[in-house]
């Protein structure tokens, strides 16, 4: 879902633990090539460390992948923690904001759009152990927005009789089919357009209930 900020790979980061070096590289190669284009010494010569070292930290690629995923969730909820904990904001302006940052963190990483889903839709069919996971870190997702949602809905900002944890599961599916259009686009509009209508959407409902 949301992308955090691509880790850096210049110098600096050469002062990081070497297992949080691979896994930095491992979240770039999985995003540019995806789980059966990356190669174990792609990894390796972007770290600059030998083989031993990655089997050190990791039993296999399998393993190595999954806490790629772990770390890229870790800064998926700090997005969602900067963003949906903002209470200077209404709970929907919480919701837009998150989204926006997302839409940003892709332009500057040229649309390759979100791991979680790229990953899904590579693996989900062919991979128990990946489908469970990534289908576990949307729900994840979709129960933080659901939050926010509920805000919205105590508030009438969105009509009463919506369920938010619907809403939610709803919201994320349809930022996953946009999120794929701006990679095979590369272009922000379908990300734009989809937050759009669906926030719109929202608020009319509100307006219905009062009417």
């Amino acid at each position: 879902m949301a992308a955090p900020s691509m880790p850096d790979a210049g110098v600096n980061a050469k002062s990081q633990p070497t297992k949080q070096r691979l896994i930095d590289a491992g979240m770039r190669l999985l995003l540019k090539h995806g789980y059966n284009g990356l190669g174990i010494q792609a990894v390796l010569a972007e770290v600059g460390v030998p083989k031993g070292s990655f089997y050190h930290h990791f039993s296999d690629k399998e393993e190595f992948a999954l806490q790629v995923l772990d770390t890229y969730m870790d800064a998926v909820h700090q997005g969602l923690d900067a963003s949906l904990g903002d209470t200077s904001r209404a709970p929907l302006a919480r919701i837009r904001f998150f989204f926006e940052n997302t839409r940003d963190a892709y332009d500057q990483e040229g649309f390759l759009g979100c791991l979680i889903g790229g990953l899904g839709q590579e693996l989900s069919g062919v991979n128990d152990v990946f489908r469970q996971k990534i289908d576990a870190c949307f729900a994840a997702l979709a129960e933080r927005l659901a939050g926010s949602l509920e805000e919205a809905r105590q508030e009438g900002a969105i009509a009463r009789d919506s369920n938010p944890r619907d809403l939610a599961n709803l919201l994320v599916d349809c930022w996953e089919g946009a999120a794929l259009r701006s990679r095979l686009r590369r272009d922000p509009k379908p990300l734009i357009a989809m937050v759009d209508f669906y926030l719109g959407a929202l608020a009319d409902s509100a307006q219905t209930d009062i009417r």
